[in-house]
């Protein structure tokens, strides 16, 4: 599959229920023998299978919504082990799975796939036109 956003977090972004500048949005490194997404249908953080989340990181910060263009500062999770991961999902945070919503999937990226060896694993955003993606 190639990266993407989450039809229901388009949606909620399109339809003011969702500010990228403002809100809590958080990562998780995901191995996607364990959770099989669902662009289309998957919503909340509680349909990516606890098993499939290898590591989660805090907060997204520095971020920026110019033209459109979602972007934040560099990401990075910190020994991390566990399963080789093949995705990083982004969702916003609200602290109960069943209300956080799912945004952005992104499973191709240099880097990616990546196996854990209890070292860290940054994630550099794209410095392009699009970064991290576009609405």
């Amino acid at each position: 599959m190639a990266n993407s956003l989450y039809d229901a977090g388009r949606k909620d972004f399109l339809d003011g229920g969702l500010a990228w500048l403002t809100e809590d949005f958080r990562l998780i490194l995901s191995d996607d023998t364990d959770y099989v997404k669902n662009l289309a249908t998957d919503d909340f953080l509680d349909d990516v299978a606890a098993g499939a989340r290898e590591a989660t990181s805090g907060a997204l910060t520095g971020k920026d919504s110019t033209a459109g263009v979602a972007d934040a500062a560099d990401e990075t999770w910190t020994s991390v082990s566990g399963d080789e991961c093949e995705e990083i999902v982004c969702y916003q945070h609200t602290g109960v799975e069943s209300t956080s919503r799912l945004v952005f999937n992104i499973d191709t990226a240099t880097g990616l796939p990546v196996t854990p060896n209890g070292g860290d694993i940054d994630v550099a955003w794209d410095a392009g036109a699009n970064k991290i993606f576009k609405l």
